[in-house]
């Protein structure tokens, strides 16, 4: 069986546990296509901030 070999400090524990109250990412709509996307992300159809950026899977 494993054993620690030395006393984690409360410090420690609580940067271990710094992730567990994690929230949901904030979400943005795209205002031409009304996309949901990541924020300072480029959207699904290629549209960043109103102007197309990268051309889309399907063109």
């Amino acid at each position: 069986m494993a054993v620690q070999q030395n006393k984690k400090s409360p410090s420690k524990r609580g940067m271990h546990r710094a992730h567990d109250f994690l929230t949901n990412p904030p979400l943005a709509v795209e205002s031409t296509t009304g996309e949901v996307h990541l924020r300072h992300h480029v959207s699904p159809s290629g549209i960043y901030r109103g102007k197309q950026v990268v051309k889309a899977k399907g063109e």
